[in-house]
């Protein structure tokens, strides 16, 4: 198996797709040429040739000609520079590509996967630092993802790329260069959906996924040392949603904290909240949700540093969590770390 980091697992399985499917299409604003923004489509262009395009700054015609596609029997794949600017093309993704199989009475399908990337990281301003993936979620026809490894960089997207309802994969910018690890290649493409079990342990449940799985198994090995155990779950998929895995390890530990780099408010974390309370599972301690505080991420690497999640922050919550009944919550229903 050869060691790929993020971004080359990424352009491992779009190769992947473009060579075993010919109703592919790669396409968006400096995907072929120039290789994207970030490098990540380098040297398809070359490879596949006309069926890897650069389009014009207009990410609202770059979807909905996707859509267009899709539904001609093509398979296309763009790319959007930042999750930000999805929200120029929001109608095509959920007025248009979420209905397509529901308004032809599943006569029509939308195969179309779109790649985007998301998060924080130093020195992004306020509109390149959002994460969006709770507004996707929310919205049926959807399908959303959030790969935090190589190995699943490459297999989820394989998922949705064979996916026949519109995907979008939100990948993240903080690991696109990232360690190298062995990703298996061949393996058989699985379906859409799942979840990891990143850390075992007995004492808390902690969901989350994306980039900040990596802050949280730091927590959790952390914790170790303290005799407290994390047993941390990344959800890789937000649609469809393992909400059976959850339930399971919340019956088990009696305790639950999701962690997400979104804003608290509307987050997902409260979808996850809502549904282990929906259950009946009794819960020793409140649940709490660990995410950015509702404010825009600021530009300077120091303050946004110092509101964003992080493995000390995930960490001092889960402290908190086992050692107090009473979590600190601020006025705005938040949990609170009042170091």
């Amino acid at each position: 198996m050869p060691e790929l980091n993020y971004a080359e697992a990424v352009n491992a399985a779009l190769r992947r797709a473009l060579a075993e499917w010919p109703e592919t299409l790669l396409y968006g604003e400096d995907v072929a040429k120039p290789g994207g923004v970030f490098g990540v489509t380098r040297r398809l262009y070359r490879e596949f040739g006309e069926r890897v395009f650069d389009t014009p700054i207009s990410e609202s015609a770059i979807i909905g000609s996707a859509v267009g596609a899709a539904m001609m029997g093509r398979r296309p794949i763009v790319e959007i520079m930042w999750v930000d600017f999805t929200l120029v093309g929001l109608d095509q993704v959920i007025n248009q590509a979420a209905n397509v199989r529901y308004v032809s009475q599943g006569a029509l399908t939308a195969p179309l996967t779109i790649r985007t990337q998301q998060g924080a990281v130093p020195g992004s301003c306020a509109q390149h630092s959002q994460s969006l993936e709770a507004l996707f979620a929310h919205v049926p026809g959807i399908r959303v993802a959030l790969p935090s490894t190589p190995q699943d960089a490459y297999d989820v997207l394989l998922s949705a790329i064979a996916c026949d309802d519109p995907t979008v994969v939100i990948e993240a910018r903080a690991l696109y260069n990232g360690p190298r690890e062995n990703v298996e290649l061949d393996g058989p493409i699985a379906a859409v959906g799942g979840s990891r079990h990143r850390h075992r342990g007995e004492d808390i449940t902690v969901l989350t996924w994306g980039a900040q799985t990596h802050n949280v198994v730091a927590a959790a090995a952390e914790l170790d040392a303290e005799q407290i155990g994390l047993d941390v779950i990344e959800a890789v998929w937000l649609n469809p949603f393992d909400t059976p895995a959850v339930l399971d390890s919340v019956a088990r530990t009696g305790r639950l904290m999701v962690v997400h780099e979104a804003n608290v408010t509307g987050g997902f974390g409260a979808e996850v909240l809502a549904r282990v309370a929906e259950s009946g599972i009794s819960l020793r301690s409140p649940a709490c949700r660990v995410g950015l505080p509702d404010l825009r991420v600021p530009a300077a690497p120091g303050l946004s540093s110092a509101v964003l999640p992080s493995a000390s922050s995930v960490a001092a919550a889960a402290r908190t969590i086992i050692g107090s009944e009473s979590v600190p919550w601020n006025a705005a229903g938040q949990y609170y770390d009042a170091r």
